[in-house]
């Protein structure tokens, strides 16, 4: 088991890839709390039902606030509207990181 890395570790969209990396994080008790935002209700429950996350919510800055580390794992397409929802809230030396295959389209919105 390795030394706790992070206070707070947020992922925003928890599907398949993000759901795989919570369950590393958990498992090998790299954070403090972990915490899932995403849109369907059903899609929180099933988060919490796994032990996936500690804490989930629909609402991107709360998920974000305090955090450490946030992870996007949303579609690329919707990294405008996260990143946006989300400035505002993010800590300070906060890193941020995501799971999508390219870049430049990121980079440019």
């Amino acid at each position: 088991m390795a030394d706790v890395l992070f206070k707070k570790i947020s992922f925003i969209g928890i599907g398949l890839i993000g759901s795989s990396l919570a369950r590393v994080i958990r498992r090998d008790g790299l954070a403090k709390e972990v915490v899932a935002c995403a849109r369907t209700e059903e899609t929180r429950k099933k988060a919490l039902d796994l032990n996936l996350v500690d804490n989930v919510t629909d609402n991107i800055a709360l998920a974000v606030k305090d955090a450490e580390l946030v992870i996007l794992c949303t579609p690329i397409g919707a990294y405008e509207a996260v990143t946006k929802n989300m400035s505002g809230s993010l800590k300070p030396g906060a890193i941020v990181s995501d799971v999508g295959s390219v870049k430049r389209a990121v980079i440019e919105a």
